[in-house]
């Protein structure tokens, strides 16, 4: 089942991109992508790569309740053989009704697929799955030791609220968390 918020195709020269829900079968390439960023960069915090369980839905007790469900997304590219060549997930701030307002986005790209538009593609397909859950905010955290996520954000309406500093380290190296938020429509002044 594709909705309009969860399936875009996108033409790019010669390729066709698809942006859809994650299916079982995606987990290969999923992993392929995220254990790159583990390995290779300050993108993934983590320093051993994941496997398959990784990428297993949770069960909660809201299950039922499709203002709950949050998928894993793909984007695919259609003339490698469907290639799965990024993932974006959309995931309550806290698992509490109390905080149900608030999302946090994360998502990871193959480097030769971008600065091509497809981030703010999947971030598109995050911002209208948070819309529809009826959420006021998104939060994304980034290391202050990746800068193409900290222009990205930026330049798509992020604002940073918070710096956590020299909470991590990778590569033998500290790094600062810093966390952004994003309205998706009323400016904080006309929520509180």
């Amino acid at each position: 089942m594709h909705s309009d918020y969860n399936y875009v195709r996108e033409k790019d020269k010669s390729n066709v991109f698809v942006i859809r829900e994650a299916t079982s079968q995606d987990i290969q390439g999923m992993l392929e992508i995220f254990n790159y960023y583990i390995d290779n960069s300050f993108a993934a915090y983590l320093e051993t790569p994941v496997g398959p369980d990784f990428f297993q839905p949770s069960n909660n007790e809201y299950e039922h309740d499709k203002t709950q469900h949050f998928p894993f997304y793909v984007i695919e590219e259609k003339e490698e053989n469907n290639r799965v060549i990024g993932l974006g997930v959309l995931r309550p701030y806290f698992p509490f009704r109390n905080f149900q307002h608030t999302g946090v986005v994360s998502y990871f790209i193959l480097p030769a697929y971008t600065r091509k538009g497809l981030g703010a593609k999947l971030l598109d397909v995050l911002y209208l799955n948070a819309k529809k859950k009826n959420m006021k905010s998104l939060l994304a955290n980034v290391s202050s030791k990746n800068q193409a996520s900290l222009n990205f954000h930026l330049k798509h309406g992020f604002v940073e609220c918070g710096r956590f500093k020299a909470v991590g380290t990778k590569f033998g190296k500290y790094f600062d968390i810093i966390w952004f938020q994003r309205f998706l429509e009323e400016s904080p002044e006309n929520i509180t």
